[in-house]
């Protein structure tokens, strides 16, 4: 990230004619203090603010001092704060529990030096910030001696506060120390405590405006600006691609000339409408009333005795349709309807995308169309029925091996087609950008919950372990996305062997792929010499893919995740132990995942986090077929 140029935050704000009249000035962060000592506290008005007003790509900050995480979380939620700002004694725990809800900047006292307790919250926060120290927690209107910061050799980013006037904006905006992020602007541009004077802040924004060339800021901070420099895939916080969509040298947008007008429309607009407030309240809206989220951690005490670790089970299997695909389809449903399309195409493996979809078009109101493989049709008659019920058209596809792969193909070229009017839904991790990156943003509020929740039952955010099935990997993508920047958790995908990776039968991609190109994206995949795609195969039609999401092959290029192949048998016998150990009956994907507990080293310290991304109702014809032929579970 470049901080040649710091950001401005404006803090204090109580007035809303006030706050509008900052917000014309475009600054990075308006700040909102919830503390009674304060005389600018807003605690008992932020209700009747009109906080929905603020531009979404500035971004709103809740200032705190040590209130229970609870209440911190309601605050968040409940007026939409996008970051949060802490000036108590919280731990770097409670931090760390905090970013799963919002970004997290931690502020310190400075006094002679820079405080010793710093470094412990390396990597737990977005930013720091360095504030004069004083009697209380709140700001003293005074300064500190700025060359202390060139002390400072950590790698969190860092505002500067306390008592910064003109004269200090100008010195810091100019000959800016390393690693320093913002200015924090409050007491000194004040009319009276909560009241900005207007003209005095505008002068100094002409004044950045005339003397510096460059204003970068993280684009991560500012999503609503797709053109902002992006950091390096796995360097800030989260798994990100840059701006043409790589992960490294995996992603970008390989498509057809007639594609492209409908690949483009879609990458202008994604950002632009899912940043803005109204977007972000439907979606959280029906996450929590329709899809049913938070979905629970469940901790398998059968498991974890069998397995000697602490094993839990984020249980995506409870979400309304049976797995995690409904995540990410009220996300682009929304986004469809923000975007004026009038029908909806999808296409299905295992099934459940494609009941995800047809149930949220039902909802929506949206007529759809689902292409399916033959094969997989046939394997999943439950879900073929389940999304004729729901009004969807199943277009049956009969080329090729009749599988996922096949019906990608259908639906891209309805797409091209139906350009004006036809939205296309993927439900997987792949295709063109930007779907990898706005599938694994969707479902990313898995990881997100994770981390609240383990915080609650084990107090520390960050498993040992975390497990999850990959085909295309939506699900893996979103229960790794909050755990791949950092050096506790270790990520194991299970690729689907079939009936083993030298069997000429398999489907794990990573394990005996290649680099190439499919389905418009520049990835790992199953192909021969010559590059002409080797048909996969699975007892699992929600995994029976040949390639893998860009992010993924990224992740294990890199070595940051692992990945583990998993065979047919294997699978159902993990399905069957957790059946007779829990009383849960997993979709088979998910069956794959739970078969790592068996081929990982874990010891009893160590807590492990499966993802169960969906229930085996669907798979229920397979299960007896497999059983019928084998040993009853």
């Amino acid at each position: 990230m470049k901080n040649e140029t710091p950001f401005i935050k404006i803090c204090g704000m109580k007035s809303p004619e006030n706050f509008r009249s900052v917000t014309k000035m475009n600054p990075a962060m308006i700040g909102f203090i919830f503390h009674p000592d304060s005389a600018r506290d807003v605690s008992d008005v932020a209700g009747s603010l009109p906080l929905s007003e603020i531009p979404a790509h500035i971004l709103k900050v809740a200032v705190v001092v040590d209130k229970p995480m609870e209440e911190c979380r309601e605050i968040v939620r409940g007026f939409g704060f996008d970051v949060l700002q802490l000036h108590g004694n919280e731990s770097p725990e409670f931090c760390r529990a905090m970013r799963a809800s919002c970004k997290v900047i931690k502020s310190f006292p400075v006094a002679g030096s820079l405080p010793d307790q710093v470094s412990a919250y390396e990597g737990s926060c977005d930013y720091f910030l360095f504030d004069t120290a004083g009697m209380t927690a709140g700001g003293t209107g005074k300064s500190f001696d700025h060359q202390i910061l060139y002390a400072y050799n950590g790698q969190t980013p860092y505002l500067v506060a306390g008592g910064i006037g003109p004269d200090e904006v100008s010195r810091l905006l100019n000959t800016p120390p390393p690693k320093i992020a913002g200015l924090d602007l409050n007491s000194r541009f004040e009319v009276s405590p909560g009241l900005k004077d207007i003209r005095k802040l505008q002068k100094t924004f002409t004044f950045m405006q005339e003397t510096l060339t460059t204003r970068t800021f993280d684009a991560d901070l500012n999503p609503a600006n797709p053109n902002a420099e992006r950091p390096e895939p796995g360097r800030g916080r989260t798994p990100e691609p840059d701006i043409n969509g790589y992960y490294g040298e995996f992603g970008g947008a390989f498509i057809p000339e007639l594609l492209q007008a409908n690949v483009d429309e879609l990458a202008a607009s994604y950002l632009t409408h899912t940043s803005k407030d109204s977007f972000k309240k439907d979606l959280n809206r029906l996450l929590a009333d329709y899809v049913g989220r938070p979905t629970p951690l469940y901790y398998a005490s059968t498991l974890s005795a069998i397995y000697g670790a602490r094993v839990y089970l984020k249980r995506e299997d409870l979400c309304h349709t049976g797995a995690h695909k409904l995540n990410n389809v009220v996300g682009q449903a929304l986004l469809a309807k923000s975007m004026k399309k009038k029908h909806v195409i999808a296409e299905t493996g295992a099934g459940q995308h494609g009941v995800a979809t047809a149930t949220v078009c039902a909802m929506l109101g949206m007529p759809c169309t689902i292409f399916m493989g033959v094969r997989d049709a046939q394997r999943q008659r439950i879900n073929v029925l389940r999304m004729k019920m729901l009004g969807a058209e199943v277009v049956p596809v009969s080329a090729g091996s009749q599988t996922l792969k096949d019906a990608t193909n259908e639906a891209l070229r309805y797409w091209i087609n139906h350009p004006d009017d036809t939205y296309y839904l993927i439900g997987s991790s792949i295709g063109p950008h930007p779907y990898p990156d706005m599938v694994t943003r969707f479902q990313s509020v898995i990881s997100r919950e994770i981390q609240e929740q383990l915080f609650e039952k084990e107090g520390k955010s960050a498993p040992d372990y975390v497990l999850a099935c990959v085909g295309g990997g939506s699900n893996a993508a979103g229960v790794f996305y909050h755990f791949v920047d950092n050096d506790i958790t270790r990520l194991v995908g299970a690729e689907a062997a079939g009936k083993g990776i030298l069997s000429g039968q398999t489907a794990a991609t990573l394990s005996v792929g290649s680099a190439g190109v499919l389905h418009g994206t520049r990835t790992i995949l199953m192909q021969t010499t010559d590059g002409q795609v080797i048909e996969a195969h699975s007892i699992s039609a929600g995994l029976d893919y040949p390639g893998v999401g860009p992010m993924h092959a990224w992740l294990h290029q890199t070595g940051r995740a692992r990945f583990v192949a998993v065979t047919d048998e294997e699978a159902m016998e993990a399905a069957s132990g957790l059946t007779l150990s829990e009383g849960i009956i997993p979709a088979i994907e998910s069956a794959h995942a739970l078969a790592l507990l068996g081929k990982l080293p874990l010891s009893p310290e160590d807590v492990v986090v499966v993802s169960l991304s969906g229930r085996g109702d669907k798979d229920m014809e397979t299960y007896g077929q497999y059983y019928d032929n084998n040993e009853s579970p």
